[in-house]
């Protein structure tokens, strides 16, 4: 699904190449760590939810201000890819052909994931979430999930995947910290499943959710990208999935990015969803949302799991962004949609130490501005 595979995909627009290493040096080189971007050029635009950006939380004041930026969101949430491949071809995520990947040897290492991951939490990040691709399908998944869940600090080791391999690797990724889990499945029916995913395995999904939550996963999530003529007619379906099962079944606007052949005619609106939602069930209440969730929750009366909506599309949520993204080359990405991306593998590899490290990751995540396709004058 897109916030599994987005992190490689989106970023792959020839228009939009920058010289990665070359920014994180410039920024290495230009910007004093001290002192945090003040531009006036900087804060006459905004998303139409950035205008008024909430105040960092005293339970969530930072470590440092590394993880600060110019709009003031403490981004305390690392998403770390972990690998380009997939095991899945699923329609709007990737071509039948799949996509070129990066070489081995351009991919950061076990070490380096974990050297950088340390300096995120070092500096106040105290979620991270592993991604690709499919992460599963990484021979060294376990070890990797050791190592992050014993770094001081960290109080979600969280993974989103596509849960093909998932179930006889779920005991050890326990064992190894991993706390919570996302599953992304579009289709509760098998059939429908292998035409939009162009593999079978629909069942092996199944029993992957089933595992996570036998296994006492502290978050089972069910990941359900909603396409109009192939899936809206299932929201329901899925919505009854949680009188049973104690998971949190997250409908998903589907977004566009290069390669999915997006249309905004299969886009089905969070109102849409919603409607259809409380035409079937009855005692639908909304749920007190964190103010940097990504989601509006919902429970139904009856039911031991909840719903969400991630309403990427129709209602913005950038004013409470507190995601990073650390991709499988190294590059580090403040903005899923944003064009901008700085390397670290290059310095690392060029002998950088910790602390230009973190002026680099530093000064990338104070220039951080919403992506321009959402972007709006503050006044209108």
């Amino acid at each position: 699904m897109p916030l599994r595979c987005l992190s490689e995909l989106a970023r792959r627009r020839p228009d939009r190449a920058v010289d990665a290493m070359r920014v994180g040096l410039r920024c290495l080189m230009s910007t004093c760590p001290s002192t945090k971007a003040t531009d006036d050029s900087q804060r006459l635009y905004a998303t139409s939810s950035c205008a008024n950006v909430p105040e960092v939380a005293p339970s969530e004041a930072p470590l440092s201000d590394m993880l600060v930026d110019s709009f003031g969101r403490f981004h305390n949430y690392l998403r770390i890819s972990l690998t380009e491949r997939c095991n899945l071809r699923c329609q709007y995520c990737m071509p039948a052909q799949g996509v070129q990947l990066t070489p081995n040897s351009e991919l950061l290492s076990h070490d380096e994931i974990i050297r950088v991951a340390g300096l995120f939490v070092t500096s106040g990040v105290d979620k991270i979430r592993l991604t690709g691709g499919e992460p599963t399908i990484r021979k060294d998944i376990e070890d990797i999930c050791l190592h992050l869940s014993g770094l001081k600090g960290l109080k979600t080791l969280a993974m989103t995947t596509n849960g093909l391999v998932l179930s006889k690797k779920l005991p050890r990724l326990k064992e190894c910290g991993l706390n919570a889990l996302n599953i992304s499945l579009d289709t509760l029916v098998p059939a429908k499943f292998e035409f939009m995913t162009r593999r079978k395995g629909h069942s092996r999904v199944m029993e992957s959710i089933d595992a996570s939550i036998q296994l006492g996963f502290q978050s089972v999530k069910v990941n359900c990208v909603v396409m109009r003529g192939m899936n809206d007619d299932e929201i329901c379906d899925f919505v009854e999935m949680t009188r049973d099962k104690p998971v949190n079944v997250r409908f998903i606007e589907f977004m566009p990015f290069d390669g999915n052949v997006w249309n905004v005619k299969k886009l089905v609106p969070y109102a849409e969803m919603m409607d259809k939602v409380r035409q079937r069930f009855k005692g639908v209440e909304r749920l007190q949302d964190h103010p940097s969730e990504t989601a509006k929750n919902f429970k139904i009366d009856g039911h031991a799991g909840t719903i969400s909506f991630i309403t990427s599309m129709t209602e913005h949520f950038c004013a409470g962004c507190n995601r990073l993204r650390l991709l499988a080359d190294g590059n580090l990405k403040v903005c899923l949609f944003g064009p901008s991306e700085v390397s670290l593998r290059e310095p690392i590899r060029a002998g950088v130490d910790d602390a230009g490290l973190r002026e680099i990751i530093s000064a990338a995540v104070d220039l951080a501005l919403p992506a321009p396709e959402a972007i709006v004058p503050l006044d209108s």
